[in-house]
């Protein structure tokens, strides 16, 4: 899904005209796209604390993990998105309308719902994978609300539970993880800027954005430590 024209055909806010800059902008949103993101997560949180939150975990255990993730939070996705502009039920497949978003995060609501309880109901899932899957449903359900009133970049929401995992990653992990935190904060950044050379958002909705990630991702950490 996507939260805006990545063309920038269609903008609240004006963006750039440097054809250069906008042509990295429009890079930097597909590459870094919100529906990415949780599978993205999955697989460098496995790779940065493979000795200590994944520690006793087979490889071929978490790849299962990850395709179950990617199942549930990419493809699933995608092919509703697909799906539902095929029938007509909404008008862009880029979804710069916030009204063609509800139906979407209605459906993500599930497949994020179906992702977290698989984790939920297995002991050998670690706390750091389990918040974030909790988060990410969390997440999801607060885009689906603000959405009805309020148009709010996906793409820094999911750059927001980035650095909330990361700070929970932080704060919590024996290994010093500063450099790790400092390149999630300059992609977040990146991808929050991309949005405002686009002219996709105006200033308080990418803030809206980082804002609401970072909440649910901490927020689910606190629930289940």
């Amino acid at each position: 899904m996507n939260d805006i024209n990545t063309t920038g055909k269609a903008s609240p806010a004006s963006g750039t005209r440097s054809k250069p800059l906008r042509f990295l902008a429009q890079l930097v949103s597909y590459v870094f796209h919100p529906v990415f993101m949780p599978a993205a997560m999955t697989f460098v949180l496995y790779h940065l604390t493979r000795q200590t939150s994944f520690a006793g975990i087979e490889p071929g255990m978490f790849y299962r993990w990850l395709a179950m993730i990617a199942l549930n939070t990419v493809f699933f996705p995608l092919f509703t998105v697909l799906l539902l502009k095929g029938l007509g039920f909404i008008k862009s497949i880029y979804m710069s309308d916030p009204k063609d978003r509800i139906i979407p995060l209605i459906g993500c609501m599930i497949f994020y719902f179906w992702a977290n309880h698989v984790f939920s109901n297995s002991d050998e899932v670690p706390v750091l994978l389990h918040t974030l899957t909790l988060g990410s449903f969390w997440g999801i359900i607060l885009l689906f609300l603000v959405s009805i009133f309020y148009k709010v970049s996906m793409h820094t929401t999911a750059a927001g539970g980035m650095l909330g995992i990361m700070l929970v990653l932080l704060f919590t992990c024996p290994v010093n993880m500063v450099v790790p935190f400092f390149v999630a904060v300059v992609i977040a950044g990146v991808i929050g800027t991309a949005r405002m050379l686009l002219g996709a958002h105006r200033i308080w909705e990418v803030w809206l954005g980082y804002f609401l990630g970072i909440a649910v991702q901490i927020g689910a950490y606190l629930y289940l430590r």
